[in-house]
């Protein structure tokens, strides 16, 4: 279950977009992730955050995770290798940029950026780590490694499980590399990805169908249970939202009690929180690269500079709720004239004219 925080905690926290920090890596590439200490609302959230940077044969070796999470192609093309658990066979997925993964508990991974590949393959991590060791940040169990499982068990132990003689389980513990991420020696094969392991197990975001598409506004596409059904187990939505210059998101909050955690995936812009008595608690500039996480309930807006905006979130729940405030599908639209006059204090003219406008936008603000 999640933490839930006090008001004051919430209010007094610091929201501004971080940038991750390296964990580990060699050669072949790195991890880096945030961390609760300098992004408090991860923990607030119980959310963790990471990304994978891949060199050209690149191999991020086989682990597991104590969370749940989706997993979003930033740049590049490769393969992942999954396991799901109790499953009798890895499936090995050929992966592009745009493409979102649904990592439930349990499923096993590696991940490979192709010997002749000219560019890095970057993969975002977003996940619940409600059930984690540490609350606000993954924690990953190589299987192979310096701190693999392999090298924690006795000689004797490996050599039962897997009915080794002494000296051959003494020599595969001794000879396990010493990073999680390596990088493959030329000339070594690696599994082929099999277009037909993508079925039911990857979504690309680029590629789908659009859920609001609004020229010279932004466009939207939202990942649930119902493009993706994976996303049911792993209890997290998601969206990627473009935004074209100067152009508006309308501000909105989750009306279903779920945090929205946001990584900025290129382009740059201003963003402003507002949250509980009216208080704006967030204002600041994002650019590639960053993250930031808006509370419960609180209204977020964004505005891009004049390369535009793209982000990717994850909420959390599978099938998220928003309700947006400005708009033809603004709350403002539903409530009564008379009710509006009052509350805003004003008179019914400027009531009018108030309702009379954004008539036909929706939820992406073209600059005037």
């Amino acid at each position: 279950m999640v933490q839930r925080n006090s008001n004051a905690e919430v209010m007094s926290m610091d929201l501004s977009p971080k940038m991750p920090a390296k964990a580990y890596g060699g050669e072949g590439g790195a991890y880096y992730d945030w961390s609760p200490a300098d992004l408090p609302m991860l923990g607030a959230a119980s959310i963790g955050a990471a990304k994978l940077h891949l060199a050209a044969g690149g191999l991020s070796m086989p682990s597991y995770s104590d969370s749940a999470k989706v997993a979003y192609v930033l740049q590049g093309a490769g393969a992942c290798g999954l396991v799901l658990p109790e499953a009798a066979k890895e499936k090995v997925i050929p992966i592009k940029t745009g493409d979102t993964l649904a990592l439930p508990f349990g499923a096993v991974t590696w991940w490979h950026n192709a010997q002749d590949s000219s560019a890095e393959l970057v993969v975002l991590f977003l996940g619940d780590t409600s059930k984690g060791h540490v609350n606000g940040k993954f924690t990953n169990f190589q299987l192979t490694g310096a701190t693999g499982i392999f090298t924690g068990f006795s000689t004797e132990f490996v050599a039962r499980a897997w009915d080794l003689d002494q000296d051959s389980a003494a020599k595969i513990v001794s000879t396990q590399p010493g990073s999680g991420i390596v990088k493959i020696p030329q000339g070594h094969k690696m599994p082929e990805p099999r277009p037909e392991d993508r079925e039911g197990m990857v979504l690309n975001c680029l590629e789908a169908p659009l859920d609001v598409d609004i020229p010279g506004g932004g466009r939207v596409m939202v990942l649930n249970i119902a493009n993706l059904p994976l996303v049911k187990e792993v209890g997290l939505g998601a969206d990627l939202v473009r935004i074209d210059g100067h152009s508006m998101c309308s501000p909105g909050f989750s009306c279903d009690s779920a945090y929205q955690v946001t990584y900025i995936v290129r382009g740059s812009g201003r963003v402003q929180v507002v949250g509980i008595d009216g208080t704006r608690v967030l204002e600041t500039r994002v650019e590639g690269g960053c993250l930031f996480i808006v509370p419960r309930f609180f209204v977020v807006s964004k505005i891009a500079d004049d390369t535009g905006l793209e982000w990717f979130s994850i909420i959390t729940t599978p099938n998220p709720i928003f309700s947006h405030l400005a708009g033809k599908t603004s709350v403002w639209k539903a409530i009564s004239p008379a009710v509006l006059e009052t509350a805003f204090n004003t008179t019914p003219e400027m009531e009018k004219m108030f309702r009379s406008k954004r008539l036909d936008s929706e939820i992406f603000f073209a600059p005037n």
